[in-house]
């Protein structure tokens, strides 16, 4: 890759979300992309750290929650001050990526960025990294690129990408036109757009010039931008806290989909590169099943490590404590069992999804201390 176009290229981890249907294990104070939910040893973010550092080197910032600040740096240490963006709260993903563009901006408007979730499994990485070569020689044309995913079944859990035609970019030869970002459709709607060709899944992940990015987000959320510069100014002087908490709490919430990718696609500055790379969003417990095949022994995988010593006669599933015991499944099929120091989940991986309307239900009772 053309070495000046490359040290152009700062990488971006948007850390926030709480994995609800991954509770209790993810909760609010150690959301999913602070464990090793693959068995591979790495947790998530350190994972997509990784994945960046060849493309990126030291160029990455991390945006997260502030409660999270000790485990974040506990595990990405070359992370520096500046490059640490500390939500005070949430305020959705066009906020958080938002900030990351304008600081960058400020720094730099030359800047090419790429937005990628800390909480997505990613193999193999060589084929990711190829991928995201062809998006930055694609956004460096004057792009907002998406990395579309090839769909391996007609879901209706993920939003949808519409590409048209090639865009001839030298050392870019996959990219494509984006003709229009879709809605998570009903099943029969999902089957149809895998019939048609053309549609990949819209995973979120972003890699724009700053410039450009920025320019939509003032013409779409101007009270958003406007706020977010005000930020990025006071970013690298010693007014930085103060600003940041007397602007953000103000800011708008939206989905940076709808702030920015979605009326860019409109005006005709979208791009996506196809990625043909394994994703996974590790969405649920059935989710971790699949990608922790390799390491289950007797039909269970066992996320509780060596301390948890698990017995199974006849039964398969996913095992998680936080404490050192025996667990014994006896009989029982595709079972998840999750037991931590103030919850215990027992579901089946048929009915993960379902977690997340345990969790809705818990914080309508007012049993915030376990979420």
């Amino acid at each position: 890759m053309n070495f000046d176009l490359l040290s152009r290229f700062h990488g971006v981890i948007p850390a926030g979300g709480v994995g609800t249907r991954l509770w209790p294990l993810s909760r609010a104070s150690a959301p999913k992309f602070l464990h090793d939910l693959t068995g591979s040893g790495s947790t998530l973010i350190r994972a997509t750290y990784d994945r960046l550092v060849p493309l990126a080197g030291e160029r990455i910032m991390v945006v997260t929650g502030r409660a999270h600040r000790g485990a974040v740096v506990s595990q990405l240490p070359e992370i520096c001050h500046e490059d640490l963006v500390l939500e005070p709260e949430p305020r959705d993903s066009a906020a958080a990526i938002g900030l990351a563009a304008a600081i960058l901006y400020r720094r730099d408007p030359n800047v090419i960025m790429g937005s990628f979730a800390a909480d997505q499994v990613i193999e193999p990485v060589e084929v990711f990294q190829a991928t995201l070569r062809e998006a930055i020689y694609t956004a460096a044309t004057g792009k907002i690129v998406t990395l579309g995913i090839h769909p391996t079944q007609p879901s209706s859990g993920f939003g949808y990408i519409q590409s048209g035609e090639p865009l001839q970019i030298p050392n870019a030869p996959t990219a494509r036109s984006v003709i229009q970002f879709v809605e998570k459709p009903d099943e029969d709607t999902a089957r149809k757009y895998l019939a048609t060709g053309g549609f990949l899944w819209n995973a979120g992940m972003f890699v724009a010039p700053v410039g450009l990015l920025l320019k939509h987000l003032e013409i779409n959320e101007p009270e958003l931008y406007d706020g977010l510069m005000k930020i990025a100014d006071a970013w690298d002087t010693e007014q930085r806290d103060t600003v940041l908490g007397e602007v953000w709490p103000g800011l708008p919430k939206i989905a940076i989909d709808y702030a920015v990718a979605e009326p860019a696609a409109q005006a005709g500055d979208v791009a996506v590169v196809p990625g043909i790379f394994n994703w996974d969003d590790v969405g649920d417990f059935a989710a971790i099943g699949r990608l922790n095949k390799g390491s289950a022994e007797q039909g269970i995988i066992n996320l509780g490590g060596e301390a948890v010593r698990v017995y199974a006669d006849n039964a398969t599933g996913v095992v998680y404590s936080d404490r050192p015991r025996v667990v014994a499944l006896v009989g029982i099929e595709d079972v998840v069992v999750v037991d931590t120091a103030d919850a215990l989940l027992v579901t089946t991986k048929e009915h993960a999804q379902k977690v997340k309307q345990t969790v809705e239900a818990l914080k309508a009772d007012g049993e915030h201390e376990v979420l």
